[in-house]
């Protein structure tokens, strides 16, 4: 049996992070654990800080910060790259 992936997106509930979270959703595998963070609660803050998340949205796969979210912006080739839709 696969190991889940866990797939962590960063969202502020705006427009572009609710494309974000879609996109994540309908990319992803079965094997993907996805939570969608609130930065309006402090712990999800945290979290963000600890991933070096400095805008949102952003996604996080394996506690790994994608590529694509190091600067600006979500890139679903970059996402895919680094593991997300693929069973481990």
């Amino acid at each position: 049996m696969a190991t889940q992936r866990q797939v962590e997106v960063f969202s502020a509930g705006c427009a572009v992070c609710e494309d974000v979270v879609a996109l994540v959703k309908r990319v992803a595998c079965t094997s993907c654990d996805i939570v969608v963070h609130d930065m309006h609660d402090i712990k999800a803050a945290a979290r963000a800080k600890t991933l070096g998340v400095r805008s949102v949205p952003a996604v996080a796969i394996d506690g790994q910060l994608a590529g694509c979210c190091a600067g600006r912006g979500v890139d679903e080739a970059v996402l895919r790259v680094a593991g997300l839709g693929q069973a481990r």
